[in-house]
């Protein structure tokens, strides 16, 4: 079995935005498509995902074996959705459950480690200073997240206007520490969600069931969306967008929503 995703291990967002753009810009490129079907089986305890009765390997050469039959599926439904080629750029819940396999499963610490660390600058603490149309927009949508997120977590948040940095309790970080998940599959796709919104606070709102994928995209691109509305927004701004939204969708189904 081919390592398709082997090219595509520890990139920058950036670099994943440049290189799905140019794969899909001239598929002579991409791998061409080598079997007819792809499904998920029962194997073990999990579900297996094969491609022509053939057990889908990782870059790591790890069994592609998922905890449900429904995430099983889905991921077989991005191999079998391929056309003519395969673009692993355009397989944002393969990717991410490759990372859980090969990566997040033997380094659970350093991950959640790496998540709670959010806690210390979440997106939510820095609040624009103007104009006010757009401090509403986020006091209505950002508010909600940091009242039920101090409450989860037993602390108190120190919130800022502007850039400067404004340092919190040791307590904050230790406490959003200590909410992390141990299981692999749902730490990947919780820290993807952080990274992608740039707040842990939303990531876990989304997990908890506190907001949809929906709701934390949206307040997690106010000021994005302030100024797509003010000067609008190019073709490639739009599709880098467009990627980022569709990750932020697998990543919150890796977590189980």
């Amino acid at each position: 079995m081919p390592d398709l995703f082997d090219d595509l291990a520890g990139p920058t967002d950036a670099d994943r935005d440049r290189a799905a753009t140019e794969r899909r810009a001239n598929a002579r490129e991409l791998p061409k498509r080598f079997y007819n079907e792809a499904a998920a089986a029962p194997e073990g305890d999990g579900f297996a995902v094969l491609l022509d009765g053939r057990p889908v390997k990782t870059p790591a050469r790890k069994g592609l074996v998922l905890p449900t039959e429904a995430l099983a599926a889905a991921v077989a439904r991005e191999w079998a959705d391929q056309g003519t080629h395969v673009d692993p750029g355009t397989m944002h819940l393969t990717r991410l459950v490759n990372s859980a396999i090969d990566g997040v499963a033997d380094q659970i610490d350093a991950v959640a480690d790496d998540i709670a660390r959010y806690a210390g600058s979440d997106l939510l603490f820095y609040r624009a200073d103007g104009p006010e149309r757009l401090t509403a927009r986020q006091t209505v949508l950002w508010d909600p997240v940091v009242a039920w997120a101090e409450h989860r977590f037993a602390v108190r948040f120190r919130l800022a206007e502007g850039v400067m940095p404004v340092e919190q309790d040791e307590a904050v970080v230790a406490s959003v520490r200590a909410a992390m998940p141990r299981d692999p599959f749902v730490l990947a796709g919780l820290h993807a969600m952080t990274t992608l919104m740039g707040s842990v606070l939303l990531a876990v709102a989304v997990l908890e069931r506190r907001v949809t994928p929906q709701e934390a995209w949206d307040a997690a691109h106010v000021d994005e969306d302030w100024n797509v509305e003010l000067w609008g927004e190019d073709d490639e701004a739009a599709t880098r967008r467009a990627y980022r939204r569709a990750e932020l969708n697998a990543a919150a189904r890796l977590a189980g929503l």
